[in-house]
């Protein structure tokens, strides 16, 4: 049978294989990160390591040999000019989110494996190397922190009456924005990290909102958006639409994620 005529698999297998790849992943990062690398930039001034090009090779590896049928887009990959066409269902991989944080030692950086079909996240899987963690979901299939071989549910938490647990990013943050979106409203603490952590972090109730003013692009979100949704909570544009993705350039606009209902 050829790549053409080869049938897509169930999302629940797609989802087991991005879990499968991206674990596979973290080690790659871990065996990086300990053996020592070179930070390089980016011509969009962003930083590049070993890392992120080792991880990226192996998932799109992998996701290209098992499902020939389904392109996958990756940051490092368009970054250097491969522009694939996405078709109807495809791939977004962020090999290394949060490698200034990777480079500095931190261990908040994430690598991101999301599924997208008809312009909207249906799964996703989002790995934290240094933590060993592993969290996955999607439509139909919930949201859930693999520990072992076993899948422990995860879901977003009513907002407390000590207020808002804000997240907000640790390098791309307005300081301006962040003050005057906070004025008038009942706000517990905020707390800063890189990466998909915080949305993650929001997906398994540790948090309750993140407004997001600065550019992302959607291999950022597509993977950490499908598993907040499947736990409860929703990842919105500024007119309050869930964030549609294919977008020109993959760039994303402002939005922000929540574990309730906005009204």
């Amino acid at each position: 049978m050829n790549a053409s005529s080869a049938p897509v698999p169930q999302d629940y297998d797609l989802l087991n294989l991005a879990l499968e790849v991206i674990d596979e992943a973290a080690a790659i990062v871990r065996d990086v990160r300990a053996r020592g690398f070179q930070t390089d930039i980016k011509e969009d001034s962003s930083p590049v390591t070993e890392a992120d090009k080792a991880s990226e090779a192996h998932i799109l590896k992998r996701l290209r040999d098992a499902c020939p049928t389904i392109p996958a887009i990756a940051e490092e990959e368009h970054a250097s000019g491969t522009h694939i066409q996405p078709g109807n269902s495809y791939w977004l991989i962020d090999p290394l989110d949060g490698t200034r944080g990777f480079a500095a030692g931190g261990h908040n950086f994430t690598i991101n494996i999301g599924l997208i079909r008809d312009h909207q996240p249906v799964l996703g899987a989002v790995a934290l190397p240094a933590q060993y963690g592993i969290y996955g979901g999607g439509r139909g299939l919930g949201a859930f922190q693999l520990i072992g071989e076993q899948r422990h549910p995860i879901k977003t938490a009513p907002v407390g009456k000590e207020g808002l647990r804000v997240m907000a990013s640790s390098h791309h943050t307005s300081e301006d924005l962040l003050r005057k979106w906070s004025d008038g409203r009942h706000i517990h603490c905020i707390t800063r990290l890189g990466s998909a952590a915080k949305i993650i972090h929001i997906a398994e109730g540790k948090a309750d909102f993140y407004p997001r003013f600065g550019p992302t692009m959607e291999w950022d979100t597509a993977a950490p958006h499908a598993i907040l949704e499947a736990a409860g909570g929703h990842l919105l544009d500024e007119t309050g639409q869930p964030l549609r993705y294919g977008k020109k350039g993959w760039l994303n606009p402002p939005f922000f994620c929540t574990g309730y209902t906005p009204h």
